[in-house]
């Protein structure tokens, strides 16, 4: 063994000096060190290998444009053909864009529960900066106080169960109305989804500010004028939904090739306006100490109430009002008749269902009695179909897109910072 150190050492120190010929003394030390050099190296290699584990698999994709020429119209199906090929997760490179998608419960449990703080924040579309004032909404905005004091906010004056009962009158009121209405045109075509979507508008827009729904945009234009609001959210969804060049290679934003941008600011600048005419008359109604008295703590009024405290943890700026109150309509006058339509639907096609259902509110609630939000915890049955209408008809089968604000390991793999994450419902 010493002669195949002495040997090592006599090649190492060749051509370095003359004297190092003499030096074989130390070949055996040499020897060493450079054994321990090259172990230290090895198990750095090793080491960062382990700590970075690769990206998730995924289908292979052309230069520049990646997979954009194989995506499908129906993403969430399109996303669980690749799922069964590649696993619950893996890769999609749409452009500059690397999307990484989470087709299981318990990857998306990770995401969205234990990696909360990591993942709770957004690659705001074009479409959504130039409708949003940047993003100044709660949808397209990323974690930090300024998205947990909004999220509060709602939280304390919409969702929770003062806020909802508060309003209880105004949903029995349009729910009524709409039965009415269907009613009247027994024997001839109603169109549900045109009944449905008045009355979630209706309902919505005075739980914001308690007003009547047929003075938003004129006294003398009534359901004309819902019919008018209605297209213009749906509008307005389809713009945001509708895929942009300019999100995909950054490098045309500048020239709007779709002109999807310019279509966002034209519905922004419609909707602002008519929120714009609420709020002056809102602000013309306190200026009378009498009116003031009247005007309900409505959703408007705390948000007009934050804006003129002036304080900067606490107040909101106009653009921030006017916001959240797009928001809270785009979000709350969509979901609601979607779903009921489709529950509907599903009950024709299955007839001995629909029996079982009519069975249950017999028995609950009576054959001549209405129904009241007091019946529905009773209602076990029609919760039942609820859920199983959204399970297979989800209003929106995607989630918004996660953004993680550090490098994270998922299901093993790297999903490395500001990725954009996607997951189906």
């Amino acid at each position: 063994m010493s002669n195949i150190y002495n040997n090592l050492a006599v090649l190492a120190c060749e051509g370095w000096s003359w004297g190092c010929i003499h030096a074989h003394g130390f070949a055996p030390l040499m020897a060493t060190a450079l054994a321990i050099l090259f172990c230290a190296w090895w198990w750095w290699v090793m080491k960062n290998s382990k700590i970075n584990p690769p990206l998730p698999p995924g289908p292979l994709g052309l230069p520049i444009i990646g997979n954009l020429p194989f995506i499908q119209p129906e993403l969430h199906r399109y996303f669980l053909d690749l799922s069964r090929i590649y696993g619950p997760i893996f890769k999609l490179r749409l452009g500059r864009m690397i999307v990484i998608v989470i087709s299981s419960p318990s990857l998306a449990n990770e995401v969205l529960k234990d990696q909360d703080a990591i993942f709770a924040n957004r690659d705001s579309p074009a479409a959504a900066v130039a409708g949003t004032f940047g993003g100044l909404d709660i949808a397209w905005r990323s974690n930090g106080p300024d998205y947990n004091r909004l999220r509060k906010l709602v939280m304390r004056e919409i969702m929770s169960k003062q806020g909802l009962d508060a309003c209880y009158v105004l949903r029995r009121r349009e729910v009524r109305r709409m039965v009415k209405e269907i009613h009247e045109k027994v024997g001839s075509i109603v169109n549900i989804d045109e009944q449905l979507s008045a009355t979630a508008l209706r309902v919505m827009m005075s739980t914001l500010w308690g007003d009547d729904p047929s003075k938003l945009i004129g006294e003398e234009r009534r359901s004309k004028d819902l019919f008018e609001l209605r297209k213009r959210l749906d509008e307005f969804v389809k713009t945001f939904a509708a895929p942009n060049v300019s999100d995909l290679f950054p490098v045309l934003a500048p020239f709007d090739i779709q002109g999807i941008e310019s279509k966002a600011k034209n519905h922004l600048s419609w909707f602002y306006g008519v929120f714009e005419s609420v709020i002056k008359n809102r602000r013309n109604i306190g200026e009378d100490g009498r009116e003031k008295e009247k005007v309900s703590k409505d959703f408007m009024q705390q948000l007009l109430d934050l804006h003129q405290r002036g304080n900067d943890k606490s107040s909101l700026s106009i653009n921030e009002v006017k916001a959240l109150l797009l928001d809270m309509m785009v979000g709350g006058t969509d979901t609601i008749p979607t779903t009921a339509e489709w529950a509907m639907t599903e009950l024709l096609r299955h007839p001995d269902k629909m029996a079982k259902l009519v069975g249950e509110l017999d028995m609950v609630v009576g054959n001549q009695d209405v129904v009241e939000e007091c019946h529905i915890p009773k209602l076990i049955y029609l919760d039942a179909v609820i859920k199983e209408t959204l399970r297979l008809h989800p209003v929106v089968p995607l989630l918004l897109p996660h953004v993680p604000s550090e490098t994270s390991i998922i299901g093993g793999y790297t999903v490395a910072e500001r990725i954009d994450s996607r997951t189906p419902i």
